[in-house]
């Protein structure tokens, strides 16, 4: 399995402070619940038509 992609990314802190909310609404990291919001933006964007692969899916 390919190791994940990191990558540095500035966030406005109430913008943060929204998303930890929501993760831990949703029992995910911060990073798990970014990660889950842009996997479904690219499937909406692509017609919600091919779902990306289960390996690839967060665990937290």
């Amino acid at each position: 399995m390919e190791p994940r992609k990191q990558f540095l990314l500035r966030i406005d802190p109430e913008l943060w402070t929204e998303l930890e909310r929501w993760a831990a609404e949703e029992l995910r990291s911060v990073n798990g619940q970014i990660e889950y919001l842009l996997r479904q933006a690219v499937v909406k964007r692509k017609g919600g038509e091919k779902k990306l692969s289960d390996e690839n899916k967060p665990t937290s």
